[in-house]
């Protein structure tokens, strides 16, 4: 394995980690989602294990069916702000959609997250994949999914304009004569496109890193065109070995088009795991888990990736049933899979539904065979690093506790932060301002 090449960990907050119902763990934390000591303490936990980024994901809208997580939860960019002053080196990464809210804001809000924190800010860029979502911003219809993707691509660069509108050293502050800043070296942006009118500059100056990093999630073929053009990571999740290979070779080979190399875009696979003396502890720790969770509440939790389709309505032990096109719109890629594997399988739709809202950790067992199932997949190109969820509410601390050292003996992950920033944990070179001659 080449020396310069490093595996790379974050984790996600998840409310109860393990599943939709776990929040009645006995081991839980029943209002994780809002409690803002556990968060604390999870985004410290991190630190203490040098990982490179806390996640926190979102979305815009719920309805009775919902997870509970996402009932009641906080918002990403308040709560990472929060953590910027509890935190040294832990990179806060917050997603925030495209289709929702405008560039000129958006820019603002990251580059302020990325000051406040001394440069540990990433954005998760995401274009919301639920149908609901308009009904809570004044729209009449969802944008269709191949829309989506070409807003978020304008305004992508929108966004990375707005934070070049002034170059590094563009502040002076000279008391004794009286320049607050460097005119120029302040760029207008003015840009004219088929969804945005912006024309800055951005009212805040170039960040700690020179940008925030920019994480895209979604696996369509849409979504690796938008990250191979502007992210500098990918959260994604599949299933096999195979799977994660092909959608990494896929990716990394777009990047060549953009005049990218292989290695200015990471891609994390998000997996979950637990933790455990032996097999038969691991299979006590998920079964304890996975019987919260009810057919009924399965159900629910299937329905929300097909726009909150009621599949209550199908004879549960029949195979799954045919729902045409649902979940086009939504996630297709999740979706996409479900209807293939159910198909492949003969899969009931009661066993559709519990798979999904109970689904086995992609790497368990003792912290050595956790350390190498991460490391098979690492050193097999499926994966640049992982974000880690834990499979009960109790495994993130003992994953950090056990399975990070095995990593760091192993050489696979570092043992100090090379640096302060997200940009230096994540080892990718600063993006050069677009409005600098070279």
């Amino acid at each position: 394995m080449s020396e310069q090449r490093q595996l790379r960990l974050g984790t996600i907050l998840h409310g109860a980690s393990g599943n939709m119902s776990a929040w009645r763990h006995p081991a839980a934390i029943a209002d994780a989602s809002i409690n803002f000591e556990f968060v604390k303490s999870t985004a410290q936990k991190a630190e203490e294990g040098k990982l490179d980024f806390l996640f926190v994901a979102d979305s815009l809208y719920i309805n009775e069916k919902s997870i509970p997580h996402f009932l009641n939860r906080f918002e990403p960019l308040t709560l990472l702000s929060a953590l910027a002053s509890l935190t040294t080196h832990l990179g806060l990464v917050g997603t925030l959609s495209t289709s929702y809210s405008e560039p000129f804001t958006v820019a603002r809000q990251f580059a302020s997250l990325d000051h406040l924190s001394h440069g540990r800010a990433g954005w998760n860029v995401v274009t919301s994949p639920l149908e609901g979502s308009a009904k809570n911003f004044s729209r009449d219809k969802h944008p269709e999914h191949a829309l989506r993707y070409r807003i978020a691509d304008e305004y992508l660069d929108v966004v990375k304009g707005l934070w070049d509108s002034w170059e590094e050293d563009a502040f002076i502050r000279d008391k004794a004569s009286g320049k607050f800043f460097d005119a120029n070296k302040l760029h207008t942006l003015n840009h004219h496109g088929d969804f945005f009118k912006v024309a800055g500059p951005l009212n805040i100056s170039r960040t700690p890193q020179d940008r925030p990093i920019i994480f895209q999630a979604g696996a369509s073929d849409d979504g690796k065109k938008l990250a191979a053009r502007h992210a500098d990571a990918i959260f994604t999740h599949h299933e096999t070995l195979e799977e994660a290979q092909y959608f990494y070779r896929d990716v990394k080979s777009q990047l060549a088009a953009h005049g990218r190399r292989a290695e200015e875009l990471h891609i994390f696979q998000g997996v979950s795991v637990i933790v455990g003396t032996d097999a038969q502890d691991v299979e006590n720790q998920y079964q304890t888990t996975a019987a919260l969770v009810s057919v009924e509440d399965a159900l629910n939790y299937l329905g929300r990736y097909f726009e909150h389709h009621d599949f209550s309505q199908y004879e549960l032990d029949a195979p799954f049933p045919d729902i045409s096109d649902l979940g086009q719109n939504s996630f297709r890629s999740t979706t996409d899979e479900i209807k293939r594997n159910a198909r492949e399988r003969n899969l009931t739709l009661r066993q559709v539904a519990l798979e999904s809202a109970t689904p086995r950790p992609r790497f368990s067992g003792t912290a050595q065979q956790v350390a190498d199932g991460l490391q098979a997949w690492f050193e097999s190109f499926a994966a640049d690093g992982f974000i880690i969820q834990g499979g009960t509410p109790d495994t993130f601390p003992r994953f950090v506790d056990e399975v990070v050292p095995v990593l760091q003996a192993r050489g696979l992950f570092r043992k100090e932060y090379p640096g302060t920033t997200l940009r230096e944990s994540l080892g990718l070179s600063a993006p050069v301002n677009q409005f600098i001659q070279q």
